[in-house]
């Protein structure tokens, strides 16, 4: 009884600050992830692929206090540690932490940065596969969809990602990007192999007949993304310098372009070999 009573106290001791202001109340993540979704992310373009993001971690800070953020964030790592890549678990957490900063920002939902203790997963991204013409024509071969094989062609020769292949126009024989992920206004040269290409499929049927053509050709490694790698490559093959390369991709700094560097450093190599070598 004295336990009941004593608890008693200290909860009405709680109404009583919460009522007239002494103490905050403690805010949970689902109220800072409701008000962020409703006020910010309503208004952005990627909004919807956030919002479905979050919810698939819902489960992980469902009635958690915002206070205990660090320790859910630590704890969603180690659960799917197993089942998701380190950058799956890194984007949603960092989403998760922009809900619980912006409520604590714009709507005063706790006393401190929610997020100061929190830590995401080491994401090294230098995984790259390049394929040359040949084998993207084989590629090519192993899909039943001609306008899919005609939007794999423009990846390969224009080095775009393919949200920019979806949203690009084309003015004076340019692709011309005015919402790129950097922000910047890009104009690519259109390749001869690809100037009378067309783009007329959806996001989920490109990357449906893609995952199909890979299977067929024997390349399930092979990411859609690597065709864009696979452009540079094929650049810097050619004797293109760096620099050029980085601003064909929309490069903002040349750290970006700096995973193909080891390309261009062969290319030096044949090079030097090449001095003293008796002229045919």
């Amino acid at each position: 009884r004295a336990q009941a009573d004593a608890f008693d106290r200290q909860e009405t001791a709680k109404l009583y600050a919460h009522a007239t202001g002494v103490e905050r109340p403690e805010f949970t993540i689902e109220e800072a992830v409701a008000c962020y979704l409703t006020e910010r992310v309503s208004l952005l373009k990627s909004g919807d692929n956030i919002e479905a993001e979050l919810s698939r971690m819902f489960y992980a800070y469902q009635g958690r206090p915002l206070s205990m953020l660090a320790d859910v964030c630590k704890a969603y790592q180690i659960g799917e540690k197993d089942k998701l890549s380190p950058a799956t678990i890194r984007n949603r957490i960092r989403y998760l932490t922009s809900a619980c900063r912006y409520a604590w920002k714009h709507r005063s939902m706790g006393d401190r940065d929610p997020a100061e203790r929190v830590t995401v997963p080491v994401v090294r991204n230098e995984r790259s596969y390049f394929i040359d013409r040949r084998e993207m024509l084989r590629l090519c071969s192993h899909c039943s969809s001609l306008r899919a094989r005609a939007i794999f062609r423009i990846a390969f020769y224009s080095g775009m990602r393919l949200g920019e292949i979806l949203q690009a126009k084309r003015e004076n024989g340019h692709f011309v990007l005015t919402d790129t992920k950097n922000g910047d206004r890009r104009m690519i040269p259109i390749h001869p192999k690809i100037a009378s290409a067309k783009v007329c499929l959806s996001y989920g049927r490109i990357e449906k007949n893609f995952r199909e053509a890979r299977r067929l050709a024997g390349m399930e490694w092979l990411r859609f993304h690597d065709l864009r790698h696979s452009a540079a490559s094929d650049m810097i093959n050619q004797g293109v310098d760096l620099y050029t390369v980085g601003a064909v991709l929309g490069h903002r700094s040349a750290t970006s372009t700096k995973r193909y560097s080891h390309l261009a450093t062969q290319r030096l190599a044949e090079a030097v070999f090449r001095i003293g070598k008796k002229v045919a």
